[in-house]
This record gives C-alpha cells, sequence and structure tokens, in this order.
C-alpha cells in the first residue's frame, strides 16, 4: 500500500509547500490555539507564566525543566502541554454545584473540568443527592475507620499518570504495603506493562536503552505504531535535527498519519513558516499484524545473512534456536498475516541491511494487543539481530505519553513489583522489612483490570482511585460503571471532578482535594521517557483552599487504620521521601541530592547495555520466538483500531483532530473500502459487533484496507472486557467489526 501512497523519499528535511504557515493545509493552527489558550487563563496569567518558566512538563514524558531539555538548545513548548494549564490556574469549584451528582453526570468531562478545582473534602452516601462539604479531620478518621475495619485483601489502589511524580508513587505503594494489602497498580498496567514484560525476559531493563541524543547521528529511526505528533509533539522538534543530520524516520502503522507525513514546528522558524517532511516512508500493516511483519523482516534479513553476527555471537543466546525456526515458517504465511506486502517488507529490510545505526520506537499501537508482550519481543529481536543496542545512536525505545508514568513502577506502585521493580517474594520482603520496620506482603496482587472484576464480583471493599477516569479508560465502559456501583466505599483524590465519582455510591464515597505537581512545598521529582529524573520546584502564587500535597493524603490515611505503624507511615517532607527512594532504589540514588530548578540526574547513564552486556545471568540477551495468534476475519469483518485526538489520556479537548481534521464520531475508512460499501463521506453509519454498536459518520483516510479507526474512548463501547496480553495484563484495544450504512 506504502509504494502508492507515499514513496520512499530522499533523506533530509524537506520543505512541505510554499504555502505560508500552512494555509490551506489540514493541520493543527499552532499560534491562533496559543493565542485561545493566553485568554482562557487570563485572570491568572503570571502563574501560568511561572508554571511554564519553572515547572517540569505536566505533558508527555519528553521532559523540561521550564522550557528547555538536555537534548537540544531553544524553547520548547507544544500545545499538549499549554492545553493542560488551565488545570494549574483556574479557581476552585463551588459548593452549590457539587449538591447534585445527576445533573453533573450529564455533563461531559470538559464541562466537569470547567467547574473548576476540588476546594475541600467531599463525601455523598447512599441515598444522598450530593455531596457534602467536611473537614479534614472528618475525612481522615472516617476513611481510616473504613480501612482499619476492612480485610487488606479486599482494599486496593490505582494511581493514574496525571501529573503524578516519583514520591507520590512512593509513598502511596509504601502506605498500602504497610497497611497490608498488595494490591497498588498504576496507569502504565494499560499501555506500556507489554513493553516491561518483554524487555525483562529478553533483555534484562524495561526503560529506553537510549538517549534522545542518540537520535541525532542515527541511520534509522522507525516508529511503530506510534504517532509523536499527536502525543509527544517535542518529538517532531527532535526528528527535524536529526534530518537535517541525515537520520531517515519510517513509519509502520495502520494509518498513514498525516503529523508524521509533514508537520509545521511552531518554535522552529522555516518549519514553522513552510512545514516539514517528517517520515521518509509509511509501511502499512494491518491492526495487531505487527508481530508478523517483524518475522517476515526478519526471515528476508535471515535469508540474506543480513545480521550481525559479531554482536549475535558476542551478546546473544539463543539465537541458533530462533533462526531455525523462524526459517521454517512459511513467508507467504507471515506476509498475509501482517497485512503488508512482499514488496513492502522487503523494502523495510532493505532500509534495515543498509543501516549501521538504528533506534525502534514504538507505543500503544504494538502493546495494547492479547499478543503485545509477545510483538515488542519480535522488535526486540529484530533490532539484536541487527546490533542496534549499547550502542551510540543505536536503542530501543517504549515512547511515554504521560509525564508521570516512567516513575511509577519503578517506585513500586505495580502489582507485580516492589520498588526498583524487583520481583514480589519472601527474600525481597525481608529487605524492605529491614528498611521499612515493617514487612510488607510477599505475595502479588491484583492488576488495574483484575481490580475491576474484583469490584463487579463484589469481592472489593475499598476501592482508593488516585486520579484517573476508569470509566473511559477501560473496554466496556457499562461494565466499569457497574463494578465502581458495587464497591461500598470509594475514595477518589484527584484535582477536579469527573465522573466516576459520581457514580451512586453502594455505601459512600470520598472524594479529596489534591495539589498539583507545581503546588507541592518541597518541590517533586518526575522521570522522563529517557531515565531521567527531574526536579520540579514550587511554584508558589496558586492555593486552592483545602487541597493538600498527594502524598501527604494516603499517608495519613492510612497512619488512622494503622496508628501501631505511625512511624513507618511518617514522612517530614518531599525530601525526607527522596532520601528513601535513594535507600530503596539504587538506581535512584542522587534523587536525593535534587532540590532546586535544573537538578536533574541519568539513571542508569545515556545508555543502558552499554558495550552489549545486559543485566540477565550470563549477561546476554535472549532471542525468543512466538507463535503468531490465530487472527482472521470474516466476509465483511474489519479490524478495528482505536486512535487518540485532540485529548490527553482520557481528557478530550476539541471536537475535531486538527492533524486529521476527523470528528470524534468519525469512523476512518480506507476510500475504496468506502465504495466497496457504497458508503460517502460524513454518511452516517453503524459499526457494530456482538459487544456493542456505534452510530458514527464515514471519514476517507490512508488506512489498511480491511481495517478502520476510531477514537478513544468514544469506541470503548465496542470493546469487550477480560481479553489482556497475559505477560503484561493489559486489555486489548482492539477487535473485529462489521459496518452498516444508513441513509
Amino acid at each position: 500500500m506504502s509504494d502508492a501512497l507515499v514513496p520512499l523519499r530522499s533523506k533530509g528535511a524537506k520543505r512541505v509547500s510554499l504555502s505560508p504557515f500552512g494555509l490551506g493545509f489540514q493541520k493543527p493552527r499552532h499560534f491562533l490555539e496559543m493565542f485561545r489558550i493566553a485568554w482562557e487563563n487570563r485572570d491568572n496569567l503570571g502563574h501560568a507564566y511561572r508554571v511554564l518558566t519553572q515547572g517540569v512538563c505536566d505533558g508527555c514524558a519528553l521532559g523540561t525543566t521550564g522550557m528547555r531539555d538536555w537534548t537540544i538548545d531553544g524553547t520548547h513548548l507544544c500545545l499538549v502541554r499549554l492545553n493542560l494549564l488551565r488545570l494549574n490556574t483556574m479557581g476552585p469549584a463551588s459548593i452549590e454545584v457539587l449538591g447534585d451528582a445527576a445533573a453533573l453526570m450529564s455533563q461531559n468531562g470538559q464541562a466537569l473540568r470547567e467547574l473548576g478545582r476540588i476546594p475541600f473534602p467531599l463525601r455523598r452516601k447512599k441515598g444522598e443527592k450530593g455531596f457534602t462539604r467536611i473537614s479534614w479531620d472528618e475525612a481522615l478518621g472516617e476513611i481510616g475507620g473504613k480501612f482499619a475495619q476492612a480485610d487488606p485483601d479486599r482494599v486496593s489502589m490505582f494511581m493514574t499518570s496525571r501529573g503524578i511524580t516519583n514520591e507520590v508513587y512512593y509513598a502511596a505503594q509504601k502506605a498500602m504495603r504497610i497497611y497490608g494489602s498488595p494490591h497498588v497498580d498504576n496507569a502504565a498496567r494499560l499501555c506500556h506493562s507489554p513493553s516491561t514484560a518483554a524487555m525483562k525476559r529478553t533483555i534484562g531493563v524495561a526503560a529506553s536503552t537510549c538517549s534522545y541524543k542518540d537520535w541525532y547521528g542515527a541511520e534509522v529511526i522507525v516508529f511503530f505504531g506510534s504517532n509523536p505528533a499527536n502525543d509527544q509533539p517535542v518529538a517532531m522538534k527532535y526528528l527535524y535535527e536529526a534530518k537535517k543530520r541525515g537520520t531517515r524516520v519510517y513509519s509502520v502503522n495502520t494509518f498513514v498519519e498525516p503529523g508524521l507525513d509533514r508537520y509545521w514546528i511552531p518554535s522552529t522558524p522555516e518549519s514553522a513558516l513552510w512545514g516539514s517532511q517528517i517520515c521518509d516512508g509509511f509501511f502499512s500493516v494491518d491492526t495487531g499484524g505487527d508481530m508478523a511483519f517483524l518475522q517476515a523482516v526478519q526471515r528476508i534479513l535471515l535469508d540474506r545473512g543480513a545480521i550481525d553476527e559479531k554482536f549475535v555471537k558476542n551478546h546473544t543466546a539463543g539465537f541458533d534456536e530462533y533462526r531455525d525456526k523462524l526459517l521454517a515458517r512459511d513467508f507467504d504465511s507471515l506476509v498475509k498475516a501482517s497485512g503488508s506486502s512482499k514488496e513492502d517488507i522487503e523494502r523495510f529490510a532493505d532500509v534495515l541491511q543498509g543501516a549501521k545505526t538504528g533506534i525502534f520506537i514504538w507505543s500503544m499501537g504494538l502493546t495494547q494487543h492479547v499478543h503485545g508482550s509477545d510483538t515488542v519481543a519480535a522488535l526486540i529481536c529484530l533490532a539484536l539481530s541487527q546490533g542496534f543496542i549499547g550502542r551510540e545512536n543505536c536503542g530501543v525505545m517504549p515512547i511515554r505519553g504521560h509525564s508521570g508514568v516512567q516513575g511509577g513502577a519503578e517506585m513500586g506502585a505495580y502489582a507485580n513489583m516492589y520498588p526498583g521493580g524487583i520481583p514480589i517474594n519472601e527474600e525481597n520482603a525481608d529487605r524492605f522489612e529491614k528498611n521499612w520496620g515493617v514487612r510488607p506482603p510477599d505475595r502479588v496482587g491484583m492488576s488495574t483490570t483484575e481490580m475491576l472484576e474484583a469490584a463487579h464480583a463484589g469481592k472489593l471493599d475499598i476501592f482508593y482511585i488516585m486520579g484517573g477516569n476508569l470509566r473511559d479508560t477501560l473496554p466496556d465502559p457499562a461494565r466499569v460503571e457497574e463494578a465502581l456501583a458495587r464497591v461500598p466505599v470509594r475514595v477518589h483524590q484527584d484535582i477536579v471532578m469527573t465522573h466516576p465519582m459520581l457514580i451512586d455510591p453502594a455505601e459512600v464515597v470520598y472524594v479529596l482535594p489534591a495539589r498539583t505537581r507545581y503546588e507541592h512545598r518541597g518541590g517533586v521529582t518526575e522521570t522522563t521517557t529517557e531515565r531521567r529524573v527531574v526536579y520540579s520546584p514550587l511554584v508558589p502564587g496558586h492555593e486552592i483552599q483545602e487541597a493538600r500535597e498527594e502524598w501527604w493524603i494516603p499517608m495519613e490515611i492510612m497512619r488512622a487504620a494503622k496508628p501501631e505503624h505511625d512511624k513507618a507511615l511518617r514522612f517530614e517532607d518531599a525530601a525526607h521521601i527522596r532520601r528513601d527512594i535513594a535507600r530503596d532504589i539504587p538506581v535512584y540514588r542522587g534523587i536525593e541530592k535534587l532540590e532546586k530548578q535544573g537538578d536533574q540526574f541519568q539513571w542508569g547513564g545515556e545508555r543502558l547495555c552499554d558495550g552489549g552486556i545486559f543485566p540477565l545471568p550470563d549477561g546476554k540477551a535472549r532471542f525468543e520466538l512466538r507463535d503468531l495468534p490465530e487472527r482472521r476475519l470474516q466476509t465483511g469483518e474489519f479490524w478495528l483500531a482505536t486512535r487518540r485526538g485532540k485529548q490527553f489520556n482520557s481528557i478530550v479537548q476539541a471536537e475535531v483532530d486538527p492533524l486529521t481534521g476527523a470528528s470524534r464520531d468519525h469512523v476512518l475508512l480506507h476510500p475504496e473500502d468506502m465504495e466497496a460499501l457504497g458508503i460517502r463521506p460524513d454518511q452516517r453509519l453503524v459499526v457494530k459487533n456482538d459487544h456493542g454498536s456505534f452510530e458514527g459518520r464515514a471519514f476517507p483516510a490512508l488506512v489498511t484496507r480491511r481495517n478502520v479507526q476510531m477514537f478513544w474512548p468514544e469506541a470503548n463501547v465496542l470493546l469487550p472486557s477480560g481479553i489482556l496480553d497475559p505477560a503484561g495484563l493489559v486489555p486489548d484495544y482492539n477487535t473485529k467489526v462489521r459496518i452498516e450504512a444508513r441513509a
């Protein structure tokens, strides 16, 4: 498909057109939107400026200090961050509007956010119409009492990545484990947990092996199932600079993403004026076909002998068995399963065969499948065969879309890992008992989806939800609502109101007001995609009534529940937390020294596995070959993939995606599929399967034939629950559907 759509281009950063500022093109109107955002924050522009110039970005996980980073010179500011700015400048909500939960439930998420920040602790008992203001003493006493009475094995905590920092993750998981519950998990479970599982077993690490600076000088950068133009816009500036140095950029995806094809970078004058061609070629696959594509490419490279034999021999294990099994597979079957073409697969093999250095970057398009971890493992094996790990300008990077998510599992806010990502077992429990003075549970806890299943089955008595919107971020939102409604005690800790808080209580619902990262006394830290731990100071000048530091709240609740563990559950300040992190997590030593804006360090150094030495028993990486999943379409069926638009996680910020021009009810279809179905652009249609249905409109787009894309979370009504990647326990956010036209 890609030969006909976007042929391979000559390398370099080429202009898009002679039309200034992209006039006539479908694109974000960066400068107009900046003016809109400034107007939106006009009542608190001084604080908005301080947040942007002093704080660490609360958008994606590329990471800044103020508006600068450690990769290239100049000012970096993107619309992802700017569109989140109002959450940090708005005033408090009125108690009057919080008194009618049913009326609030009828409003959309944007309207709930625009009510203002949560100003003080709230409570709603069964049968009550809305929320009542209570004091912190009441809230802590009541909630602590309910925790004290509950069986810790029937209590769980979920933590989002919404601006949550290392200190908060660490304190909250420590509080839960000292309380006696192993059931603590975070939003990484819903995105890159398959990456963690696959990387741990193949190369022994679960984070990016390279730095952003390695992009400059890499011969080839490939994005798999990832759209940085939407999710990490500053990365487009990195790619622009890399292309000026000769890097070639490619995309393997179900959709020829317009933002990866061409982009206008607002902080680069030439690009802002004339636009820049980013990708040098697109390679199309079916939704979920990446694993077969990767194995097919590897087959060609094996047939050609295009392998870094020295690297494979000296730094890996299991290659001979891997090679023999893969060569025994039918090549045509791999091509068919990929949804690509033999020509495209050969062209991609040509790209890799001619490159001495390369970086593979991937995101949710690979991980959020029932076979996500096996797909990531196939990608890593392809990188290993080319010697693309442990060298300058080489690496594998699970790029992160949220600023807090990289540190979540590393701080121990993960059902199957202690702090530092170490296994949960008796020996490691002994270690933390020595450090904490209280023994943590030595059994694996429930993952996020398992928590919801326990709630649905009536096996959860207390659910502590810190940020996040599980109704909109999980498949089958109606089932999620049912599950939450069955939990006797729900505790929601957040900065603004969300729909899950408004679900009728089985017994009681508490809403606790938190500070943003910029309001934390003593400052906080974030870990970026490239493993850089960055200090974000308190930005003074904005107080929301009774909001409290996010790390303080769970500690105080557990102190009320377990007064006998008062000492273990007490932190003097944020610096005290950082000292404990440094003690408990060796790779984070240095975090205790961060105390002012600009302070940072990169754990593991510029590159992990440097020199081809892998943190596995024999120092060698592991090749593995997994079977392809059984996947086939019946007549009339399409593969459905969910995609993001103008949004941050589940926070939808605009009805129209500026990169594609598609509205939230649009269904992206290949023009030839639309013709075969007799569907016109914008014609009403129904997308349905055995699980649900969605009424929308047709939108022509360069997706792979017999594939459709729809926006998330709107398409979640079509996704069945309980279909998980067995290693990462991430839900499958893709399915099969049928399409019917409406007159």
